[in-house]
């Protein structure tokens, strides 16, 4: 078995001759983040297989024990390896390094003793991490690809939602998804012509965005409203999570899938509140601040261009978001999706969506707290609130996780009949946001106790 240190590495002269591999979470964040790459010069292929060969190819080299997305990740890979689709001696793959406590600062460190016993030892694997990890990895992040990177996934969350408030509805089936695809086309150009990124750009194609989709013609009639929060990777992935979104829709339901750009802001929120809750660096706490800043002011364009149509729910900004945890979960809670997961469930609750499917690997600790852990306390503070955990793992069945899922649909229909129609009264603006219990009468919250300070 080789040593950590003989395996091959991603370099910067592989990126003139190697062609990356990168697993598909977010389809349509991903595809203009691999238009972002090409500008860079990499030779990027965006996997997309997926089904049951994926995850028994992660089985044969990954134990069933570990994080089931990384059991799916590198099946994709070792899938796609042996496809005989890719010259095996110029072809790389990227994954990214979370950092953290989650399992997944791990995943490169599987992924390369899988390639070993797949017989795939000459495979270089590039890390795509903000945290330090790698620090000789080839695969760097400039700032015009970072830049690339934090447009694609705004845009990303701006097509998913505006596409998800308009499909159910369409008068001609496809529209919404031909408008993602004229959109995710366009932002690609703009990328090559070395244009999209400037807040300017950016306001221009959100609002064009947003106007295009208002043009699609719809036939509104009363939808039961479901949400989709959990772990990163099974929130968004098709592979990940058994198809939810489309499963959703053929159901007859509107899907919220609150936005990729949410979890981003995550991290880099976690970075200043370790500083302000157990010390450390003030240019840290300082850099992560200004960090949120830029990312805000790009929100703002976001969310005031979708706003601008009555007929559209803007996504709430990542500074109420983070609100709605005061007093009932407590924002040291940062491993994996943490308190951030806890507060997108009272987030939907607020905007009409009180029907969630909470979306969990087996044995995710971090969401089986934050997550289904925390449902008892948000129905003390939401009593409507219809959520339904569901695990995924190589052991379940779609069929069992799809009728768990029905059940919970049953549920929103009857209460949809019984208001005639009338979706449940949703929500909160900017100007008038409803954090946490605060605001509801009888409900008492917690008291976190101050942290023990970074000396002790």
């Amino acid at each position: 078995m080789q040593s950590i240190q003989a395996y091959p590495k991603f370099t910067q002269e592989m990126k003139a001759t190697h062609t990356l591999l990168i697993p598909n979470m977010a389809p349509i964040h991903f595809e203009m983040m691999r238009a972002a790459m090409e500008d860079e010069g990499y030779r990027v292929q965006v996997l997309g297989a997926g089904g049951h060969a994926v995850a028994q190819e992660g089985l044969r080299y990954v134990h069933n024990d570990t994080c089931y997305p990384a059991l799916l990740v590198i099946g994709q890979f070792i899938n796609a390896l042996k496809s005989g689709q890719y010259d095996l001696d110029h072809t790389a793959l990227l994954i990214t390094q979370t950092g953290g406590g989650c399992r997944a600062s791990n995943y490169i460190h599987l992924l390369r003793k899988a390639l070993v016993k797949a017989g795939f030892p000459q495979v270089p694997v590039a890390s795509l991490n903000f945290s330090g990890l790698e620090k000789d990895s080839g695969f760097q992040l400039t700032l015009p690809l970072l830049r690339r990177f934090v447009a694609s996934i705004f845009y990303g969350d701006a097509l998913m939602s505006l596409a998800n408030q308009t499909r159910p509805y369409e008068n001609e089936p496809g529209a919404a998804d031909a408008c993602v695809k004229r959109w995710t086309d366009a932002v690609a150009r703009q990328f090559d012509a070395k244009r999209g990124v400037s807040k300017k750009d950016m306001a221009k194609n959100f609002a064009a965005i947003a106007a295009d989709f208002a043009a699609i013609p719809v036939t509104r009639v009363p939808k039961v409203k479901v949400g989709v929060v959990g772990e990163i990777y099974v929130k968004y992935s098709p592979l990940g999570n058994n198809g939810l979104e489309q499963f959703l829709q053929s159901e007859g339901c509107e899907v919220n899938l609150p936005g990729l750009m949410g979890f981003v802001q995550y991290c880099a929120a976690n970075m200043s509140e370790t500083v302000r809750l157990y010390g450390g660096s003030k240019i840290e706490e300082l850099g992560a601040d200004a960090v949120l800043a830029w990312l805000a002011a790009r929100e703002t364009l976001m969310i005031d261009a979708i706003r601008a149509y009555p007929q559209f729910h803007a996504p709430t900004s990542f500074a109420d978001t983070k609100k709605l945890a005061s007093g009932v979960i407590g924002i040291g809670n940062k491993m994996g999706e943490g308190w951030l997961l806890t507060s997108e469930m009272m987030e939907l609750q607020q905007t009409g969506f009180e029907n969630i499917v909470c979306a969990q690997p087996f044995g995710c600790l971090p969401n089986h707290i934050c997550g289904k852990g925390m449902i008892n306390r948000i129905r003390v503070i939401y009593p409507r609130a219809n959520i339904t955990p569901i695990d995924y793992d190589p052991g379940a069945t779609r069929v069992n996780q799809e009728n768990r899922i029905k059940l919970m649909l049953s549920v929103a229909r009857e209460r949809l009949e019984q208001s005639g129609g009338t979706p449940p009264a949703g929500g909160h603006t900017a100007e008038q946001p409803v954090y946490g219990g605060a605001d509801l009468p009888g409900v008492s919250r917690p008291v976190f106790p101050d942290p023990v300070p970074a000396h002790v």
